[in-house]
């Protein structure tokens, strides 16, 4: 197969964005550059039937993936007697507003957690998060509302960025 320069400036101009959606779904920087190479190499592979419009094509990629890679890390768990030494606290005090939207996102299941990152911070519409996820819109609409309630019910989330600060 040869290199299509459609597909090569097209992976040069999404790569920040498909890089920051992975980093939202896993919260780890290596794992969703790892995810972003996934993602270009299938959707390089379909790049023909897809070049029209692969946005759609390409985010259910990334989520699937980020899905599956979770089906593998989960069956590599090994349970131990004793539980891991627990990190000591910050002793700044400080958590930047990253740290704790992180933190919120990552008490949410993974479907609700792919919502509102495709939703809010890609900021795709409805229909748009339903085609890359291959739910209804309905399905889309009932996981954001979950996950949303879920998010308003965290304290760090609530309280005002001024508190959270001190």
């Amino acid at each position: 197969m040869r290199e299509s320069p459609e597909f090569a400036r097209y992976a040069a101009e999404r790569s920040p964005r498909l890089f920051k959606t992975a980093f939202l779904l896993c919260r780890d920087r290596g794992q969703a550059e790892d995810l972003v190479q996934i993602t270009l190499v299938k959707a390089w592979r379909a790049w023909r039937r897809i070049q029209d419009d692969p946005d759609p094509y390409v985010y259910r990629i990334l989520v699937n993936s980020h899905a599956s890679s979770m089906r593998r890390l989960w069956r590599r768990e090994i349970p131990t007697d004793v539980p891991p030494e627990t990190p000591s606290a910050d002793e700044t005090g400080h958590l930047d507003d990253r740290t704790w939207l992180l933190e919120a996102l990552a008490k949410l299941p993974e479907r609700q957690r792919a919502v509102i990152v495709l939703r809010f911070f890609e900021d795709m519409t409805e229909p748009q998060v339903a085609a890359v996820m291959g739910c209804s819109v309905g399905t889309v609409k009932s996981q954001a509302s979950k996950a949303l309630a879920k998010l308003r019910v965290n304290p760090q989330v609530m309280e005002p960025v001024s508190e959270r600060s001190n």
